[in-house]
């Protein structure tokens, strides 16, 4: 007795989903095959080299001589006029963040396996994208969880007052996880990330970049030195991200000089999309 044509519709989607799964997934670990991957890489660790040392030394000299000025200036925690602060600063959640952006990526990905070509191409276009920015926000989350754990900085004012030297390594307490900021990771990273997709939009993130990192300091969850170190890991870990993208031919391309553009081509080019959709 044949099947009712709703089950074979059904197999049909999820052959046709498990294919786009597989399309969007596999390519992200398989070997780097641009030709021009070894000038792209020494570009990026050039790159990340200089925001590294800018960022440390701005560190230090926030840290020596202007941290505990700064936070002296700030309203105390919970002032009610401080919350228009609040709302803004949870643009830059790192979880908010991630989970629209894979929300977002899964959607489309489930959408695109009802769908026929081209149109499917241009979904799952859109799926690479946002692949993007989740993995550039997130792999600088990681380095900086670790980087909080190891150095322990309290907050502003952790022990009653403004000392910027308040340390307890190791202790993963939330009172001493000041440093790096988790929000200027992800408001920079994803700035970043976002402005290599659509450099147009380029002084919207500079705007939002800016606007994450006043609130961190206002709302006096952070000094200036852990907003700069966090702004630095954010674009370190977006740059390896990127370069690690285009060394794979997936959304980016990388010309003789080794410089990383949005690819003019489909992304998925030389991959299988499975079959279409009926």
């Amino acid at each position: 007795m044949p099947a009712p044509s709703g089950s074979a519709e059904s197999n049909g989607y999820f052959l046709s989903l498990y294919a786009v799964m597989l399309t969007s997934v596999a390519p992200l670990v398989r070997p780097p095959s641009d030709p021009h991957r070894g000038e792209a890489a020494r570009r990026c660790a050039r790159h990340s080299l200089f925001v590294a040392a800018i960022g440390g030394v701005l560190v230090v000299v926030l840290m020596v001589w202007f941290d505990a000025w700064e936070i002296s200036l700030m309203s105390p925690r919970g002032v009610a006029s401080l919350w228009p602060f609040r709302i803004l600063t949870d643009f830059g959640k790192d979880s908010y963040v991630l989970i629209a952006s894979g929300g977002i990526s899964l959607l489309v990905a489930l959408v695109a396996a009802a769908i026929r070509d081209p149109l499917r191409w241009r979904l799952l276009e859109i799926v690479r994208h946002f692949q993007f920015l989740f993995c550039s926000v997130l792999v600088p989350l990681i380095s900086g969880e670790l980087v909080k754990w190891v150095v322990g900085r309290g907050r502003p004012f952790v022990g009653g007052h403004a000392e910027v030297f308040n340390f307890a390594p190791f202790s993963g307490t939330e009172a001493h996880a000041s440093f790096p900021s988790a929000h200027a990771i992800t408001a920079f990273a994803l700035g970043m990330a976002v402005t290599a997709v659509w450099p147009r939009l380029r002084g919207m993130m500079i705007f939002y970049v800016v606007v994450i990192a006043f609130t961190r300091l206002v709302l006096l969850a952070h000094h200036p030195s852990d907003v700069v170190a966090g702004g630095a890991i954010g674009m370190i870990g977006a740059m390896f991200v990127r370069y690690w993208f285009a060394a794979r031919g997936l959304g980016f391309s990388i010309d003789a000089r080794g410089i990383t553009a949005p690819s003019a081509g489909r992304p998925f080019k030389g991959v299988a999309a499975g079959p279409s959709a009926p």
